[in-house]
């Protein structure tokens, strides 16, 4: 079966609240919270939700590079608030069609006054399936490709 990672970050689709979430009332943030409880929970009764996670904020994240023997870590790394990985979820779906309505539910998540935030969620299939096939679609890197 595909795999798929879904990934959030912090744009908030179509909500102009000031502050973001911040602006949000109590019930607000409830019913958003509410939302997603609820469908992760049907995607996991249903097999399909494998993995979740919410991440901390860069300003707490670390940057490492190394040749092998010595590495260098840095603070960071300091994007845009919009741009800011909050958390991903990897799914197990039959077909793409699939993936990409789940990924669809996640963007739907109310938010001010209740109304569906649309946030952008990226859905990037990964190489190997749950029973072991591989993406089919060969990608290309300048000169060289992946198979």
């Amino acid at each position: 079966m595909p795999r798929y990672l879904m990934i959030l970050n912090y744009s908030g689709g179509v909500d102009e609240t000031p502050g973001g979430m911040a602006g949000w009332t109590a019930d607000e943030l409830q019913g958003h919270a509410n939302y997603y409880e609820a469908l992760n929970k049907a995607l996991t009764e249903s097999g399909e939700l494998v993995h979740l996670e919410a991440l901390t904020p860069p300003n707490q994240a670390f940057v490492v590079t190394s040749d092998g023997a010595d590495k260098t870590v840095t603070d960071g790394p300091f994007q845009e608030f919009k741009e800011w990985v909050a958390g991903y979820m990897i799914i197990d779906a039959e077909t793409e069609e699939r993936g990409l309505e789940i990924a669809g539910l996640y963007s739907a998540a109310p938010g001010a006054g209740g109304r569906p935030v649309q946030q952008p969620i990226q859905v990037r299939r990964m190489y190997h399936g749950t029973d072991g096939s591989a993406v089919e679609d060969t990608i290309a890197f300048g000169e060289a490709s992946i198979e």
